[in-house]
């Protein structure tokens, strides 16, 4: 199987000629790490598993990232038939975000690296080979079998790094102040007091914020925290998870505020908007009232884009084009009311704040990203 000309497709595609990291993705082989794969189909998922080159090679040296586990039910484990309906719990993350992660964190040849979210282990793989040695890294997961299987495909390339079976936000099996670098490559709400243990004094620190597409850099200062900035980049990654599966979503609730009536409504004052696809919209709401959920749809020129929370609230906002849509909402909050908020301040300012924004981090984990006179605190 020539798999070699694909993988060095896959590093002229998403690497500079003089990358360090082109060598090393053209001579890694993806498709070790991703033998079989989930793909959407409508409301479900159904399973690739290729036998054929043709199939398997393009698929896997592709710069996308492929589900491999939706809800409990891993791609290696399932039946043809299988149809899986939950949220996705694993990828193969694509390999341009992998390296601009390992970018973020100005990897170093001599640095260890503590890398969260072990995945398929194409990543571990690829940090496994930037660094000196591949006992340098060391690469966790909360999910058994990914971990098991992370390491019999790291170890069938000839890469020995250590991949552990943890949750992320308890203890880490580091000694404290060992790591040079942290990479996450799962999202979290507020770093775990547990990073800055394991961060050494000046060593940095690269990971989103859950529920938005923030990426994070901060280092470690003298007393235990961290400082750093919003990047202007975006990533987004699945949170972290605490067990075999995400917590119930609220598709019940959406479900309702399609048809209800609710208690309260309006007219707004803007066009319906794909909340989920205006990705600092979408995180600065994520930050101010985080939780909220979206589902949206457009038929011809009619919009509808719907929003539930685990408390009760939910919004259903309807417009032809870009009129002023009708606006139905119900239980404690108007969640509506607050994105309209959001957007009257990106109207008044000229730009949302977050992008950019300092990130302070003390010794317990509390997490703040404040610019100018706007803050935020992560909890």
């Amino acid at each position: 199987m020539n798999w070699q000309r694909h993988a060095e497709a896959l590093a002229e595609a998403v690497t500079h000629r003089s990358s360090r990291w082109r060598p090393l993705i053209a001579e890694t082989p993806r498709h070790i790490f991703i033998p079989r794969w989930w793909e959407r189909d409508g409301d479900a998922y159904t399973l690739r598993a290729p036998r054929e080159a043709g199939e398997w090679m393009p698929a896997a040296y592709a710069d996308r990232s492929l589900i491999t586990r939706v809800g409990p039910l891993h791609a290696d484990h399932a039946k043809p038939d299988d149809r899986p309906t939950g949220r996705p719990t694993s990828s193969a993350t694509l390999p341009s975000l992998v390296v601009a992660m390992h970018r973020h964190a100005c990897l170093d040849p001599a640095d260890s690296l503590l890398y969260v979210g072990t995945g398929s282990g194409y990543g571990t793989a690829l940090a496994a080979r930037y660094l000196a040695h591949d006992e340098q890294v060391t690469s966790v997961d909360v999910d058994p079998y990914l971990v098991q299987a992370a390491r019999e495909r790291l170890e069938a390339i000839g890469l020995a790094p250590r991949v552990e079976t943890v949750d992320a936000t308890g203890p880490l099996p580091a000694e404290p102040n060992s790591a040079d670098r942290i990479v996450s490559m799962v999202s979290v709400r507020s770093v775990p007091a547990s990073w800055l243990d394991a961060l050494c004094h000046g060593g940095r620190l690269v990971t989103t914020i859950a529920g938005t597409s923030l990426l994070v850099t901060a280092e470690k200062n003298e007393d235990g925290g961290a400082t750093g900035r919003v990047l202007w980049d975006r990533a987004g990654f699945m949170p972290v998870r605490h067990g075999d599966d995400y917590p119930p979503g609220l598709d019940e609730l959406l479900d309702t505020a399609e048809h209800q009536e609710g208690e309260d409504v309006t007219t707004g004052p803007y066009p319906v908007v794909d909340v989920e696809q205006a990705w600092d919209l979408d995180s600065m709401l994520g930050l101010t009232a985080p939780g909220i959920v979206h589902r949206y749809h457009q038929n011809g020129e009619r919009r509808t884009a719907l929003m539930a929370h685990a408390d009760g609230s939910w919004a259903r906002a309807t417009a032809t084009g870009t009129g002023r849509p009708t606006v139905h909402q119900s239980g404690p909050r108007r969640l509506w009311d607050i994105l309209d908020e959001l957007r009257s301040y990106w109207l008044g300012n000229g730009e949302l704040p977050v992008r950019g924004a300092r990130v302070l981090i003390t010794p317990d984990g509390r997490t703040i990203i404040a610019r100018g006179g706007w803050h935020v605190r992560l909890t």
